[in-house]
């Protein structure tokens, strides 16, 4: 492979793992901020997460073998961080199953139940059980799947570019509705989950194999392709559907733009939806299994039951659970990444003190916000 195959798959595995269910939070939040506020929190943010995912970046290069955070965390910080780790790994894990269980669930339904009848619940139901049939037989070919599933779903989205285009249903001054000043804090959790891809240095790292040198510069690129796709992806929802934008975005789009070309995009929503609910499920598996030494069998059930009865006892607000599990648990794996990069630069407490202090402050926001 050369240089330039290996930074683009580099480049590839980073911004296309960070390209996930966020993005269909973002219009519907830059529709109660306002955009200017939404684009300084990418501002902002980004530049947290570029600086922290750097740190981690240079553990990763000093540390030998492939590892996840918390095997990371026991070699700089000890038990106590590895088990912290963990316990943040395993809710974060299970949170965003919860997020695209959510989303995939409405997907599904907008494009069928016009066709075949039903609620909610029954599709939210039907796309678990397709998801945990593929967990349990472990398909490996889900990565491909997932990268194909998201080319089609952004050409589907440039489609609708042009059509909205066409019939001048695309308005900038939509971006500029009002923002409502208590929500001015919205943005940070679900912000920072869009943009968080740390757990996958190691991979981009065992990548760039002979150019490892390579990592901190990929870094900053990986991370900003995504923050201009979201910008895209913003412009194009908030402009078409304006103050009637949904939560999860596409569904409010057939009222603009009628069926037709808004179901091709649900069908491929459904699709990548389904395949990151997959990789995510064999994550948290093999987190069960290999780290909890779980059971095989039994790891896979409590994997896709946890998602799901989260959904039963009342948690559907898919704003409230991206907000939660990017402001608590992506902060706690943020504040233990400063902690160990501190054991191997200690004269940089100017920087790690700070964006600790950010962390701490966004999982108190999140939690009292989430308890409201």
């Amino acid at each position: 492979m050369s240089q330039t195959q290996k930074i683009i798959y580099a480049l590839s595995i980073l911004s296309g793992t960070i390209i996930g269910v966020g993005i269909f939070s973002l219009p519907y939040i830059t529709s109660r901020v306002g955009i200017l506020i939404m684009l300084g929190y990418f501002l902002v943010l980004g530049g947290l997460v570029i600086l922290v995912t750097l740190c981690f970046g240079e553990l990763s290069l000093r540390t030998p073998d492939f590892k996840r955070l918390p095997g990371f965390a026991k070699i700089y910080l000890g038990n106590w961080g590895k088990r912290i780790a963990l316990i943040s790994t395993i809710l974060g894990l299970s949170g965003a199953s919860l997020a695209y269980l959510i989303v995939g669930g409405k997907f599904l339904e907008t494009l069928l139940s016009p066709i075949f009848g039903g609620n909610n619940f029954l599709y939210t139901f039907i796309y678990l059980i397709l998801g945990a049939v593929l967990i349990y037989f472990g398909i490996k070919a889900i990565a491909k799947v997932e990268f194909w599933g998201f080319v089609l779903f952004f050409i589907t989205l440039i489609l609708i570019f042009f059509r909205a285009q066409s019939q001048f249903l695309l308005k900038t001054e939509n971006l500029f509705l009002t923002s409502q000043g208590g929500n001015l804090f919205l943005p940070y959790g679900a912000v920072l989950f869009s943009l968080w891809g740390a757990a996958l240095i190691p991979e981009v790292e065992e990548a760039l194999r002979g150019r490892k040198d390579l990592l901190k510069k990929i870094i900053p690129i990986a991370i900003l392709i995504p923050i201009l796709v979201y910008l895209f992806f913003i412009y194009l929802i908030l402009g078409i559907t304006g103050a009637q934008t949904t939560e999860s975005a596409l569904t409010g789009l057939r009222d603009f733009l009628g069926d037709g070309i808004v179901s091709l995009g649900l069908f491929f929503g459904v699709l990548v939806t389904l395949t990151s609910f997959i990789t995510l499920g064999l994550t948290l598996e093999k987190v069960f299994w290999y780290d909890l030494k779980i059971e095989k069998n039994l790891a896979w059930l409590i994997t896709c039951l946890i998602p799901f009865i989260l959904f039963l006892v009342g948690f559907k607000d898919f704003i409230g659970v991206i907000g939660l599990v990017g402001g608590v648990m992506l902060g706690i794996d943020g504040i233990l990444i400063l902690l160990m990069y501190q054991k191997i630069k200690p004269r940089k407490k100017f920087l790690i003190y700070p964006l600790t202090l950010i962390f701490l402050a966004g999982i108190i926001y999140e939690i009292i916000y989430f308890v409201k």
